[in-house]
């Protein structure tokens, strides 16, 4: 029997998801403060690897990991050809746009306006097909809140979680874009080949939230 391959965001979303796989029995040996990337389960034929969440959803769509973890907002921006299979119910937050009040009216009357994210194919998405407007996207990789304090762009589009990064700042949400959390993704052939084994994973993962 083959090996099934499972590919796991780094940080927190790790952490809480080889719990979820305590939780269904399945043991990943992952060492606790080592710096190794690789654990296999040999009684189970499961190999688990780390990766960095963008990186997660290629791993699953070239077929290097069966299964992937990772959240919602890097499905949406990598667009790769993979199957979302369940919504794993942590990691909640929210995406939106975001800037300072004084920009509130401008934004709401459609005028050309900058928007600095971590998250350009999400802003793009939203901005030139869900609201048919254009727009200047800069794409940051560190603190996106600084971005309109310094004038750099006129708002933002980043990921929220309790909004007081945001308050903090003086900028306040003036849309939302989507909610996101924690989700299984799954590569199309394998679930193809691997269906068996891949559906039971994914139907003890449901029993969790049924309990």
């Amino acid at each position: 029997m083959r090996y099934l391959t499972f590919a796991v965001a780094k940080g927190r979303l790790a952490k809480k998801t080889f719990e979820l796989f305590e939780q269904i029995g399945i043991e990943s040996n992952m060492e606790q403060k080592s710096r190794k990337l690789i654990f296999t389960n040999e009684d189970l034929k499961l190999k688990f690897f780390l990766a960095k969440a963008s990186d997660v959803p290629t791993y699953v769509e070239y077929g290097v990991a069966d299964i992937g973890f990772v959240g919602k907002d890097t499905i949406q921006e990598e667009k790769k050809n993979l199957y979302e299979v369940l919504d794993l119910g942590f990691g909640r937050c929210k995406m939106v746009v975001a800037g300072l009040k004084t920009m509130q009216e401008p934004y709401h009357k459609n005028a050309l306006i900058r928007v600095a994210t971590k998250y350009p194919n999400i802003a793009r998405d939203y901005f030139y097909n869900g609201k048919n407007q254009k727009v200047d996207i800069i794409k940051l990789n560190g603190s996106i809140e600084l971005a309109p304090l310094v004038g750099l762009s006129d708002v933002i589009v980043d990921i929220v979680e309790t909004g007081s990064t945001l308050k903090e700042n003086g900028l306040i949400i003036f849309e939302h874009i989507c909610d996101l959390s924690a989700r299984m993704v799954v590569n199309r052939v394998s679930l193809k080949m691997e269906n068996d084994r891949i559906s039971n994973i994914i139907e003890n993962l449901k029993t969790l939230y049924s309990q």
